[in-house]
């Protein structure tokens, strides 16, 4: 009799005794961590996420359907003016979205009433919860909305979360007087300032974070040097002219994105100034555009990608607690934040301040 003929198992894909196997649990608690479920220890949570992503492991999504794990559909509003901002934070969501079964709905919209409408348009087609970023998180008429709607929500980067909404972010004030705090250990005592957007709380707690540490270092709060940004590139265009415009002008600028830091650098480069030698700049959020200008910048790394997946994380909680019957309040997560010194930031040069000219 010919024997039967057994293929051999395909080693090239990891499979979910693989993970638990990694993570020294089991393959239901494996199960259980990919679905979302909450009744399951942070601490083993971070052990199977890790090994998941480890292995690359991608769940396979018929096996889930058919075991009658309801996907989440989650809609992304999103009006942010930095690409790189906007690019690591949609990683993140991916990222998450891939192994939570997860359905995004992503909406591009603005800062005014048409956002609401999206969002209104989104809660009306079934999304089971929505993630807000900068400037969103900010905007209180969406907030309004999805409160009274009691739509579960997470505000990511916001400087002041709204305790109706979850929120994820990093301590903006305490960021901003360490990076300030490292260019006065510098050397650095006429230090300028590019505020972010107005109409974000973010931008109000960086600006403080500012204040505080030139004051507590007993230097002269510099008004002059203390400019309004959007957050865009052009207005860091313009707020560096100012800067860059003054008789004794700063010996470095701490600009309150990457964007406006990068920036910065153009126009300190068009009038002939060499960064950092006579100028060292700095800036925010850590995105791609850090590292991909001359020099690349020192700046404030706060985790974008992971802030965009502990949204993700926290929504697929949040929707499962209440299929369950037991909804969750929101919760509120401070992440890290770390300096990241790259070429653009030295100790000032001892040479007599120079007038800058030709600023057309």
């Amino acid at each position: 009799m010919k024997p039967i003929s057994v293929p051999k198992r395909k080693h090239d894909l990891p499979t979910m005794s693989d993970v638990a196997k990694l993570a020294g649990v089991s393959p239901m608690t494996v199960s259980r961590v990919l679905n979302g479920e909450v009744n399951v220890r942070q601490n083993t949570r971070d052990k199977v996420e890790a090994a998941v992503a480890a292995l690359h492991y991608v769940p396979n999504q018929e096996a889930r359907r058919l075991a009658g794990s309801k996907p989440v559909r989650i809609g992304f509003l999103y009006s942010n003016p930095s690409a790189g901002y906007l690019s690591e934070f949609l990683v993140g969501l991916l990222n998450q979205a891939s192994l939570n079964n997860v359905q995004l709905v992503v909406e591009k919209c603005g800062t005014d009433k048409h956002a609401v409408d999206h969002a209104r348009r989104l809660i009306t087609n079934g999304v089971d919860g929505i993630v807000l970023p900068p400037p969103l998180c900010d905007f209180a008429p969406l907030i309004d909305l999805i409160a009274a709607s009691a739509t579960p929500a997470v505000a990511v980067a916001c400087g002041l979360p709204d305790p109706r909404v979850s929120a994820v972010s990093i301590d903006d004030y305490q960021a901003a007087y360490g990076m300030t705090n490292h260019l006065i250990s510098l050397g650095h005592q006429r230090i300028g300032f590019i505020i972010g957007h107005p109409n974000q709380t973010a931008s109000a707690r960086r600006m403080a974070g500012f204040k505080a540490a030139i004051a507590d270092r007993g230097l002269q709060e510099p008004d002059e040097l203390i400019v309004q940004g959007m957050f865009t590139y052009r207005s860091g265009l313009d707020a560096a002219e100012i800067l860059l415009g003054f008789e004794r002008r700063p010996t470095a600028i701490f600009a309150s994105n990457d964007d406006m830091a990068a920036a910065t650098v153009a126009i300190a480069h068009r009038l002939g100034l060499d960064v950092p030698g006579d100028l060292s700049v700095v800036g925010f959020d850590d995105t791609s555009l850090a590292t991909t200008i001359w020099p690349e910048l020192t700046t404030m790394r706060q985790p974008i990608v992971g802030m965009a997946e502990a949204a993700v994380k926290f929504l697929v909680r949040q929707i499962r607690a209440r299929r369950d019957g037991a909804p969750e309040s929101p919760r509120h997560l401070l992440m890290d934040f770390s300096l990241i010194r790259r070429q653009s930031d030295a100790a000032p040069r001892m040479r007599p301040s120079t007038i800058v000219m030709g600023l057309a």
